[in-house]
């Protein structure tokens, strides 16, 4: 056994969830919690006026009726402050709106443009317009409900539980709009952004599953031939995720072992192979349907790389030339550095879904660790000729690896520093620049 094997990962391990990938689709969509807070809303609505209707017929089966007319003066109150708030909540929405429109704007110019989705995936802007639409859809079912006649006798209802409900809904519309403004205020802050790109890499690595013991790292090469092929015959665009679950109980009950050949992120085109069976035929179609999301961009749910990948985006936006700021490269590689850290004793390149017996079913490509270096350091490497700050965190940063990693993952790291070296010895005429510039620091210069 290999000596990285015997260290424990520091990320949690948790096992796959059947609807994980609907989950996860779900909180890419903007439509789903605003559509669902307004049924809800409409479903609580019938319950008050079932409520009110029942305390009108209780008092005028009991012959209170001057209790009933009181009533009845306060709904008249009533409706008056429910009429203000259906007309100012539209607007409130709308100013709402713009205000994500130009965080999201900014964000974009800023950052880069794949971080658009932790807008579209923030709970507290979801909830902020699901609660504003329900409120106003409310108060319109509020409003049907007030009865024309003044005579306590004939009134049929007197929404007095409705009125209370929209001045709670207006309450927590309140409090949620100064949650909203300071989410989205923080997620205008790089730092924030770059806390929350590493979060999420986290999440995904923790979803990754523990291999059982010291052979699962070579079952992936032991599988056998193939003996059926899988081809793609959907739309075309990016591997999102795979439905794992639903995978492997496939290939248990067709006695195969599916390995999946492009990884996830990859662009797949109608026609290209996507599934590998070893050891009988290939399960027939309707089984495998939904098994694969393919759609328009990455997403972080089983995708490994995508968070490095976002994370060396912005570096290389900040060493531009029309942005020039290195101290955000550095914050994005102070978050790159962590990942590979975590990462350094993961066992890479495949990783094997088993079944409830222990079987492998299911085999998935992941990035190899050199993969994942090249990717966290090459392109910020290649700008930082002239940043000493980045290159000294660079220097810092790949001096911190090779002190966890293990020593067969040792050589990307070597290779990365001494290419940094080389650049920076050729790109810095003065000794005493080139000197300073090649100084490891965690800070860059601090």
């Amino acid at each position: 056994m290999s000596d990285w094997m015997v260290t424990r990962s520091p990320l949690p391990r948790r096992r796959s969830r059947a609807l994980s990938p609907l989950r996860e689709h779900l909180r890419d969509t903007f439509w789903f919690a605003p559509t669902a807070a307004m049924v809800g809303v409409f479903v609580v609505w019938l319950v008050a006026q079932e409520l009110d209707a029942a305390l009108v017929r209780s008092l005028q089966d009991g012959g209170d009726f001057d209790t009933l007319a009181e009533l009845l003066r306060f709904a008249d109150d009533a409706k008056t402050v429910v009429s203000a708030v259906g007309s100012a909540m539209m607007t409130f929405i709308g100013v709402v709106f713009s205000i994500s429109l130009v965080a999201v704007q900014m964000a974009s110019g800023q950052f880069t443009p794949r971080v658009v989705r932790l807008f579209v995936r923030s709970r507290i802007t979801k909830a902020t317009f699901a609660v504003f639409l329900a409120t106003f859809v409310l108060t319109l079912l509020v409003l049907t409900s007030y009865d024309s006649t003044p005579d306590p006798r004939a009134a049929t209802s007197v929404p007095l539980v409705q009125s209370v409900l929209t001045l709670l809904m207006v309450a927590l519309s309140l409090l949620l709009f100064v949650l909203y403004v300071n989410g989205t205020l923080r997620l205008m802050r790089i730092s924030h952004v770059i806390a929350r790109i590493a979060a999420e890499s986290f999440r995904a690595a923790a979803l990754m599953p523990a291999p059982a013991d010291d052979a699962a790292d070579g079952e992936a090469d032991g599988l056998g031939p193939v003996t059926a092929w899988v081809a793609h015959e959907g739309r075309a665009g990016v591997l999102r995720d795979v439905g794992i679950a639903r995978l492997v109980r496939v290939a248990r009950g067709h006695g195969v072992v599916l390995r999946l050949v492009p990884r996830i992120g990859d662009f797949l085109v109608p026609g290209t192979p996507v599934l590998a069976v070893h050891g009988g035929a290939a399960p027939p179609r309707r089984a495998l349907r939904y098994t694969l999301s393919v759609g328009v961009e990455r997403t972080f749910h089983q995708d490994l790389a995508f968070g490095l990948r976002q994370l060396s985006d912005i570096g290389l936006r900040a060493l531009s030339p029309a942005v020039n700021d290195p101290t955000t490269a550095v914050q994005a590689l102070d978050r790159v550095v962590q990942i590979l850290a975590a990462l350094s004793r993961r066992p890479l390149d495949a990783v094997v879904h088993r079944d409830r017996r222990g079987a492998a079913r299911l085999v998935q490509p992941v990035p190899g660790w050199t993969e994942l270096v090249d990717l966290g350091f090459a392109e910020v490497r290649g700008c930082a000729v002239g940043a000493p700050q980045v290159s000294r965190r660079l220097l810092a940063g790949l001096d911190d690896l090779l002190l966890l990693a293990p020593p067969d993952r040792r050589e990307p790291l070597l290779r990365h520093r001494e290419l940094l070296r080389q650049a920076v010895e050729r790109g810095t005429p003065a000794p005493a620049d080139r000197a300073f510039a090649l100084l490891p620091d965690r800070q860059g210069i601090g």
